[in-house]
């Protein structure tokens, strides 16, 4: 079988015209036969595509020819089947939405933390260590220590900073989530708001779990990725999470063992909660999964798409 690259990537760059962008992006992965996302907006880019790595490269090679993104950097893991089954290149308002205006990570950030490094700030007592990704995130892998926030969404963390008056009486904070991303705004808000000691894991978890070697390393669990891989764990390996298609919540080989569990149809984290119709259209959606795999097809409308729910790395 072939092996298949997923790149991920994001820039914080002005694009005023980022509309006039969207088609020639687009046009550019059909090209390459490569499927993933690309949203834009005038702050900059941020995607994730998989496809055979030549043709990855040429898209990578094509963003590259504008100059504005000449430095666009990229992080790779390969994969055994296509973490994606659709393109889609999306115009947004901000590329990762946290709601907040003004903030610009190119003026104001928290300073970098190489993974190599990450350990011994996580062991300074005077350091308050936040996860900033969604509460299902959390759930199946975080570093020892950290604080969750239990957000929904990546734009409830503004309102939750400001209930956290204990971190007034710390004079340290670090920040991580999956690739740096929002990282980049969340630390950007906190130096905003008068905060001078504010750190970043460079490159987020996938960074650490790729350099950090497994005996030497503070996390724990896996890490929830925004494809059909689901969760990756050291070294960027497949971890032992699937995905429930009908709440699109990672769940274990023990959520599928459960009598709650019914696949294609219901899990522990959403059985009971869906209407009649959700049951019906989702029983005939694994009815048409099951008629393609007997038939040796691939079924489009199974493809993983939760960017509706903050799907950024």
């Amino acid at each position: 079988m072939p092996e298949f690259l997923t790149a991920a990537f994001y820039k914080f760059v002005e694009l005023h015209d980022f509309v006039e962008l969207k088609d020639p992006h687009w046009a550019c992965c059909q090209d390459h036969n490569v499927q993933g996302t690309i949203l834009l907006a005038q702050e900059g880019i941020n995607g994730s595509i998989a496809g055979l790595p030549q043709d990855v490269y040429g898209v990578l090679n094509f963003l590259r020819q504008d100059s504005r993104l000449a430095d666009l950097s990229h992080k790779e893991s390969f994969s055994q089947k296509r973490p994606f089954y659709r393109m889609k290149v999306r115009l947004k308002q901000e590329i990762i939405k946290m709601g907040v205006s003004g903030l610009d990570p190119n003026q104001t950030v928290g300073k970098y933390v190489k993974p190599e490094d990450w350990n011994q700030l996580l062991a300074d007592p005077n350091v308050v260590v936040i996860d900033v990704r969604n509460d299902y995130e959390v759930a199946i892998g975080t570093f020892k220590g950290a604080i969750n926030p239990n957000t929904k969404r990546f734009s409830e963390l503004p309102d939750w900073l400001k209930e956290q008056a204990d971190l007034e009486h710390k004079p340290k904070v670090a920040m991580f989530c999956t690739g740096g991303i929002r990282c980049e705004k969340s630390t950007a808000l906190l130096r905003n708001q008068g905060f001078e000691d504010v750190f970043h894991l460079e490159g987020g978890i996938l960074s650490y779990l790729e350099r950090v070697p497994e005996a030497d390393s503070q996390w724990q669990g896996d890490c929830f990725v925004f494809d059909e891989r689901v969760a990756v764990g050291h070294g960027l390996k497949p971890g032992r999470y699937q995905l429930c298609r009908a709440c699109r919540h990672p769940i274990s080989p023990e959520d599928m063992a459960s009598d709650l569990f019914e696949l294609g149809l219901s899990c522990p984290h959403c059985h009971g909660s869906k209407t009649e119709a959700q049951q019906q259209r989702f029983a005939e959606r694994q009815r048409q999964i099951e008629l393609a795999k007997a038939r040796n097809q691939l079924h489009i409308g199974a493809s993983y798409d939760r960017h509706s729910k903050d799907a950024t790395p």
